[in-house]
């Protein structure tokens, strides 16, 4: 039986592990670390209203954990997030349904209109989701190589006339341009809800220093000098390497870009240790899906994005 719903101690590294330990059992292919549990408490926007919840039994083990909040930077008002997680030796005692009520009543607080959670695409998972009065939309894939075993293709001996690449160390002076291009990336992203991605003291504090981005690892892309792509690398210092973003802007599509920066942030990756490379595709996103099959990457799990109203939308007047 479920006990306690309650926030995590932020300054309890015993704490965050635990929701570390919760998320690798219920989600093995995402990064998670202490620091980084962490930092999304300590560094999350005021106007978030962020919430990161934890879910403890009789004995006071953590056994589940929710991440839940307001997408502040939508122009679109009152849309609200959660994603919970429960220790698969542990499902089915009311732990997610304990955290998915305390969720939404957060959110309802905080005047949400609708919730958007992601859930696996599986038949348990959706089952719950649905039952809980919340209806499916769009999926993504996350994807798996086994590093210690790829065939990676090999960096061209020249690259074409004005392209270079780069680490996003490169870029620790001025991050402002690596900043522009993902605010382009961003917008051709698929997504339900729209972002207004114009923040950059916001995208200082939770992407440009990210305890999980990997500077050194993350390859940009110039053209002519200037920044035309990028993939930005996460890693958690244990083997395993994330691709968070690849993007390359309308401008320079075309030319193979996004392959040459995965091409080299993989091999890079693989030379300092990584073992592991995860990343993620929105399942209409072909282009991306095939890039990734290029490199050997298979599907490893599918998400399927839910949502849920939770009160009436303000008649227009």
């Amino acid at each position: 039986m479920i006990t306690t719903i309650r926030d995590l101690h932020p300054n309890d590294p015993a704490d965050a592990e635990s929701v570390v330990r919760v998320r690798r059992a219920a989600l093995p292919f995402m990064i998670s670390t202490a620091r980084g549990v962490a930092f999304e408490v300590a560094s999350a926007h005021p106007d978030r209203r962020f919430r990161l919840l934890v879910a403890e039994n009789a004995d006071g083990l953590v056994v589940g954990t929710a991440q839940v909040g307001i997408v502040h930077d939508s122009p679109e008002p009152g849309q609200g997030f959660v994603n919970a997680y429960v220790d698969p030796a542990h499902r089915g005692l009311g732990a997610g349904t304990a955290l998915l009520g305390a969720a939404e009543e957060h959110l309802g607080a905080e005047r949400a209109k609708d919730a958007y959670a992601w859930v696996l695409d599986e038949p348990p998972h959706r089952a719950f989701a649905e039952r809980h009065g919340y209806r499916a939309s769009r999926s993504a894939h996350f994807l798996r190589l086994d590093l210690t075993t790829a065939t990676l293709p090999q960096l061209p001996g020249t690259l074409p006339d004005g392209v270079e690449l780069r680490a996003g160390s490169a870029f620790a002076a001025d991050p402002r341009p690596l900043f522009e291009a993902d605010a382009a990336g961003t917008l051709d992203e698929p997504g339900d809800v729209p972002v207004e991605f114009d923040d950059y003291e916001n995208w200082l504090r939770n992407t440009w220093e990210h305890p999980y981005l990997n500077r050194e690892l993350t390859t940009v892309v110039l053209v002519d000098g200037e920044v035309a792509g990028f993939t930005a690398a996460h890693t958690d210092g244990a083997g395993r390497y994330s691709s968070a973003m690849t993007a390359t802007l309308r401008p320079f599509r075309g030319r193979g870009l996004a392959r040459l920066a995965k091409t080299d942030s993989l091999l890079r990756a693989r030379a300092a240790g990584s073992t592991e490379a995860f990343t993620g595709n929105d399942t209409g996103n072909a282009p991306m899906l095939a890039v990734n099959a290029r490199f050997g990457y298979e599907v490893c799990a599918t998400e399927t994005r839910f949502t849920k109203q939770l009160r009436e939308r303000e008649t227009a007047r």
